[in-house]
């Protein structure tokens, strides 16, 4: 599916509103100065309050990326994708092992200008 590429500057949250960190893993191709993301990189949360009953918390802690590019490789690897601003095609994951789906993340704003697929 095609989209718009992410980048280590797109603003990201959990469904908890925690903001999304997009770490650059790789540093020769960029969108508007900063890297692109790939599946390559761990969209880490820190501090989400999420908590189920019983006796472990399952914050977010992980973003999984469900949208790669399809044509488009950086370093070998699928570049992110966003459609358009609002839930993305990802899955917010709770600490290991278990890794329960705790829903969507929210991209609030990203590059506008390349669009791949």
């Amino acid at each position: 599916m095609p989209g718009f590429l992410l980048h280590t500057g797109a603003v990201m949250q959990c469904p908890h509103g925690i903001p999304a960190q997009i770490p650059p893993a790789q540093p020769r191709v960029l969108v508007g100065g900063l890297p692109v993301a790939t599946m390559v990189t761990k969209i880490t949360v820190l501090g989400c309050p999420f908590m189920l009953p019983g006796p472990k918390a399952q914050p977010c802690v992980t973003v999984k990326w469900l949208m790669p590019t399809t044509r488009v490789l950086v370093a070998g690897a699928p570049a992110l994708v966003q459609p358009t601003p609002g839930p993305g095609p990802g899955l917010c994951l709770s600490p290991l092992p278990e890794q329960l789906p705790n829903g969507p993340p929210m991209v609030t704003a990203m590059q506008p200008r390349v669009f791949a697929t």
